[in-house]
């Protein structure tokens, strides 16, 4: 633990940080309808701060994470004790006690944001239940660093409508590269888990008629475990799912082609076109020709 004389809440060889006016979070994001849903309060970035020390007993009166990206260093949350080293991240969530300490020998590096609004309780808890706790480990930091710098800079500038809208705009990608890091800059799966595959299967067999089985067969999972996993993280079952990609493909068909229903059907692997019909009208909430007349026009 860093003794008192050494504690230090800033104060880094190359630090940057920026502290919103309270005023203007209030007058200018709070009540803006375009970003009052999330938008940052305070950021900042501290390299190599050795004896960085923060202690919040009530909490802080904004949700805060912390990236670490070289180094390392100490996170309280409540009774929570870890250590944080470089490439993973912290999310404290507001009004919880927590404290935060960078190692003495090895101190951190550390891209910072407090960030609040009237979904950043929701934001907060996806990324816990990602997680599965307080800490998570962000494997492409790439896009991260470039937001963080775009966030920064934008800010940098002054706190007119634009600079705020475009920085809190942009709080929205940042985050989402914590939350769902599996996918990279091209939204492509980096380390695809058993659905992911499953999910790029289905997406190159629309033109086919597939079973249960056969799915779940060529993720070599059985047919009720299969399930179980899709459906939880999807929300759907897996013929369900099947189908709305194939949906999704006749939407495509029925806009850049003059296919007639019959041979979009079978371009689907799907014989009779009434049940294509109504298989369609259950997914969009209109017939083909109805999507295909309301686009046209």
């Amino acid at each position: 633990m860093i003794s008192d004389s050494h504690r230090k809440k800033e104060g880094f060889q190359g630090q940057k940080a920026i502290v919103i006016p309270r005023k203007i979070l209030s007058s200018k994001c709070a009540n803006n309808h375009i970003i009052s849903a999330l938008y940052v309060t305070d950021i900042g970035y501290y390299p190599k701060a050795k004896y960085h020390y923060r202690e919040r007993p009530h909490g802080a009166d904004q949700h805060i994470l912390i990236y670490c990206h070289e180094g390392k260093g100490e996170v309280t949350i409540e009774k929570n004790r870890f250590t944080i080293e470089a490439g993973e991240y912290v999310v404290v969530p507001m009004k919880i006690a927590h404290a935060y300490a960078s190692d003495e020998n090895k101190p951190w590096t550390i891209y910072w944001a407090h960030f609040k609004g009237t979904i950043s309780d929701s934001i907060v808890s996806l990324i816990k239940k990602q997680v599965n706790g307080y800490k998570g480990f962000i494997q492409n930091n790439e896009k991260s660093i470039e937001l963080f710098n775009e966030i920064y800079g934008q800010l940098e500038k002054g706190y007119s409508s634009d600079h705020l809208q475009y920085s809190n705009m942009c709080l929205w990608h940042f985050l989402s590269t914590f939350i769902y890091n599996q996918f990279d800059v091209k939204g492509k799966a980096n380390q695809m888990d058993t659905i992911d595959k499953a999910i790029d299967f289905l997406k190159n067999k629309t033109d086919q008629v597939l079973g249960l089985e056969e799915i779940a067969a060529a993720v070599n999972l059985s047919v009720a475990h299969f399930s179980y996993l899709f459906k939880k993280k999807t929300g759907f079952t897996p013929i369900e799912y099947f189908n709305h990609l194939k949906v999704q493909k006749a939407c495509q068909y029925l806009l850049f082609t003059d296919l007639r229903i019959k041979e979009i059907a079978l371009e689907l692997g799907i014989a009779d076109q009434y049940y294509f019909s109504r298989m369609f009208s259950k997914v969009m909430g209109m017939s083909p020709n109805e999507y295909r007349e309301k686009r046209i026009h």
